[in-house]
């Protein structure tokens, strides 16, 4: 079987999910079940014998070592994380807790695990760390876009953390032999995706007739992956990357973020069209928030060079199943949007006037 963590949360339960859909093997599901943190995310495995869930905290080396030795994996795909740069700089303790010391801790009680195993065991274990592009720093618009080479210069507290714990990982293999892989990622968007990031927030903003908030001009570019091609090029590196390398996974769809939440709002126009008018007329342009990066761009042509992975979905393909599940699944965006949640969204927003000589 194998060990997942995080996997309650967005992209960690679309991979729990896709990987039991295709396959018979178990996954024990770590999670500390915080906002982002959904076990509804998973109620379709609720009778499933294949999904075992532990809640508890990565940083907790005593529980790991109990479960690691309890069940056996062979494998660890490491997904937990404090994720959101917005809230990375209201409260940037809880990401060096988490990202750092809950990455530290896990590492930890992996290498005791893993160095008491039989020669052959040790030889096929996988602790797979999942990452991100942000630890790259920013673009120009002209720059080439980030290679697995690419020197690291994180600007946030989010993205310094997760930084960190690219290097911590990078050194357990070197240092101990630990056989890692290491994925950094765009972007990703899909089903289950908590409301305070760009495409779901847009989403639920404009049915409810709420604003649709942009940073700035809006002219933030990223490069976005559908959640189910990233599950798919994780499963791929899991399978056949070589234990030290980082493999950089993209979707190959570069825009600015007005782009996105105008391609949002003309599919909203057709799937769910309001009584009069166009959501884009609920485009309200706000204060941008402090060190944002401008652009951010992977090449993603060492993964399908030496894994054989490419992205199955466009941008169109993926963004329009994105709007369609959202409208299927009212029910688990209400349930999401808790107390906790509305009161992130009125301290993020609230302060943010629009910036002078940006039109509305």
């Amino acid at each position: 079987m194998i060990f997942i963590t995080g996997g309650a949360g967005f992209i960690g339960s679309n991979f729990v999910l896709d990987w039991l859909a295709q396959h018979d093997e178990p996954v024990i599901n770590f999670d500390k079940l915080t906002y982002a943190g959904n076990i509804n995310n998973l109620a379709s495995l609720t009778h499933d014998p294949r999904h075992i869930f532990v809640q508890g905290d990565i940083g907790d080396t005593a529980q790991v070592a109990a479960l690691l030795e309890q069940y056996k994996p062979r494998a660890i795909v490491h997904f937990a994380a404090e994720s959101h740069v917005d809230r990375s700089i209201l409260g940037p303790a809880a990401f060096v807790q988490t990202n750092v010391n809950g990455t530290f801790g896990l590492l930890e009680a992996t290498r005791a695990f893993w160095s008491n195993l039989p020669e052959s065991e040790k030889a096929a274990f996988r602790f797979l760390h999942v990452s991100t592009d942000e630890v790259y720093g920013t673009l120009g618009p002209n720059d080439a876009p980030f290679t697995e080479t690419t020197q690291y210069a994180p600007n946030s507290p989010y993205s310094a953390s997760k930084a960190a714990s690219d290097h911590l990982v990078r050194s357990y293999h070197h240092t101990y032999g630990l056989p890692t892989l290491t994925t950094n990622c765009s972007n990703n968007y899909g089903p289950y995706h908590f409301p305070e990031k760009l495409i779901p927030l847009m989403i639920t903003n404009a049915r409810a007739g709420k604003p649709l908030p942009i940073y700035g001009d809006g002219q933030q570019v990223r490069d976005w992956l559908y959640v189910s091609d990233h599950c798919a090029a994780i499963r791929r590196t899991l399978e056949a990357g070589v234990p030290g390398e980082v493999y950089n996974i993209g979707g190959w769809n570069e825009k600015a973020n007005l782009e996105v939440v105008h391609a949002l709002c003309d599919i909203l126009d057709k799937l769910d069209p309001k009584s009069s008018g166009s959501y884009r007329d609920q485009i309200a342009y706000v204060t941008d928030r402090p060190g944002h990066d401008r652009r951010y761009a992977i090449d993603a042509r060492k993964i399908e060079r030496e894994l054989g992975w490419k992205p199955a979905e466009t941008f169109e393909t993926g963004i329009r199943k994105t709007v369609q599940w959202y409208l299927d699944h009212q029910d688990w965006v209400s349930n999401v949007q808790s107390g906790d949640y509305l009161k992130w969204v009125e301290q993020n927003y609230s302060q943010r006037q629009t910036p002078a000589g940006v039109q509305q």
